[in-house]
């Protein structure tokens, strides 16, 4: 049944459950929206790779609490 994977007709009906769901108007511009996302996701990923002067990130580990707070004394 999966030996194969995904064939031709399994993304085409991938592509008419997209079509119905959000519609033929929206398509257009949910694509450029996402083209747009890849493309500054990209050239950050880029940025980060080509800035030397970046410090690594600092990995914190969780720390305990300071003391623990003693209960009042009951007089009595």
């Amino acid at each position: 049944m999966l030996r194969n994977g995904l064939e031709p007709w399994h993304l085409l009906i991938v592509a008419i459950v997209v079509i119905v769901l959000f519609g033929s108007k929206k398509l257009p511009d949910t694509a450029r929206a996402l083209g747009r996302s890849m493309r500054i996701l990209k050239s950050e990923a880029q940025a980060m790779k080509d800035d030397p002067a970046a410090p690594e990130p600092v990995r914190q580990t969780p720390t305990a609490p300071e003391t623990p707070v003693e209960p009042p004394v009951a007089t009595g």
